[in-house]
């Protein structure tokens, strides 16, 4: 997929994400910005995948442990939420090893916390594929 289409992409899930922090604003519970988000994404035609469970494979080997991403939209991007006071290094790590693992080029963390949805939006890029 081209540049121009992940950006595209991209702009469109976080409209979303704006519109669901313009609705409901900040203090609620992940799950619930989870719900209207996934209403939301789909209701702009996106095909949205929630909690995905992504197999953990160590040395070829396929692993009974899974990673639970929670969205995934249109198999290509990963959308992590969170409803935090503080974005934490360890969520950025993660949402990048959630890509790593997947093979997956973009991904965004989305903390709804915030006053304003641009502060909440880190987008991180897959460099290992």
């Amino acid at each position: 997929m081209a540049a121009i289409e992940y950006n595209t992409l991209s702009r469109s899930i976080i409209g979303a994400c704006i519109d669901v922090h313009r609705e409901l604003g900040p203090g609620l519970l992940e799950s619930v910005y989870e719900e209207c988000l996934t209403f939301e994404l789909r209701s702009r035609g996106l095909l949205v995948d929630r909690q995905y469970e992504l197999p953990v494979v160590y040395k070829d080997q396929v692993l009974n442990k899974t990673f639970v991403m929670d969205l995934l939209v249109n198999g290509l991007i990963i959308v992590e939420l969170k409803a935090v006071q503080t974005v934490l290094p360890i969520h950025e790590v993660q949402l990048l090893t959630y890509l790593r693992m997947a093979r997956l080029k973009l991904g965004l963390l989305i903390n709804f916390n915030v006053e304003l949805m641009r502060d909440g939006i880190i987008r991180k890029i897959n460099g290992y594929l």
